[in-house]
């Protein structure tokens, strides 16, 4: 699972990406967006004294793994022209980013990734990588509607190179990244309707209510996604605008 993570989700075998390669998610992003990435930890990679806390009591491959993603996520912010600055953990365990910004970060076995953007441009943006690799039924269960099951079983049929249910999962992640800090609180899995594009590389995700009990639809949110060196990785862009969602 991603960096940024809640409690309802269920820990998942991160799998095994190829070391090195060119770069990834760029070509998910539009303009206005920063990123930087690795493909593995970086040895360079240190800690700000107001990050520790969150892992506390961590071992050596979560601290790296943490670190290095924290160092990516600075290194997106001076390429966006922002000073970078320690990113602690706030809500939902997503980095506290700098005043004007917005970003996401993630980390799969062999991956790590952080983009950021200005306020101005963008309300949210939430990224997820995976492996391309079997997602266990129980948390596909545990995930998906009855319409997002028959959706992947379908998929699968037609295009086995992708998996769909992995897919389905880190575009679950990317939305709930995206919607979390808009709305301040997370929906659920059985409250979105996602449409997966096979053809175009591209997802819409509707939330069927907001995160209150009552509360209207926040909406429709827009991605991307690519099948890249034994990688899933999803993309959700949310462009400034008037209101909550």
């Amino acid at each position: 699972m991603a960096a940024e993570t809640h409690s309802a989700w269920p820990v998942l075998d991160r799998g095994r990406a190829s070391p090195v390669g060119p770069p990834v998610i760029d070509s998910l992003l539009p303009p206005g967006v920063e990123h930087a990435e690795a493909f593995g930890d970086l040895a360079g990679a240190r800690l700000h004294p107001a990050e520790e806390s969150a892992v506390a009591g961590a071992g050596p491959e979560r601290r790296a793994e943490f670190a290095t993603a924290r160092h990516l996520a600075r290194r997106a912010l001076s390429r966006l022209g922002v000073t970078p600055a320690p990113l602690p953990a706030g809500p939902h365990r997503a980095p506290r980013w700098p005043p004007g910004v917005v970003g996401s970060i993630t980390h799969c076995a062999g991956y790590r990734g952080a983009v950021v953007a200005r306020r101005t441009g963008f309300a949210a943006l939430g990224v997820d990588a995976e492996p391309n690799e079997p997602l266990p039924v129980t948390v596909l269960r545990r995930i998906a509607t009855e319409r997002e099951l028959a959706l992947v079983a379908d998929l699968l049929v037609r295009r086995p190179d992708v998996r769909w249910d992995r897919l389905l999962f880190s575009v679950k992640e990317s939305l709930y990244k995206t919607c979390a800090p808009m709305a301040g609180q997370w929906p659920g899995c059985d409250r979105t309707d996602i449409g997966l594009d096979a053809t175009k590389s591209a997802f819409t995700a509707r939330l069927l209510s907001g995160p209150g009990p009552g509360s209207p639809p926040c909406g429709t949110f827009d991605g991307r996604w690519l099948v890249r060196r034994g990688l899933v990785l999803t993309a959700v862009t949310r462009p400034a605008r008037p209101g909550p969602c």
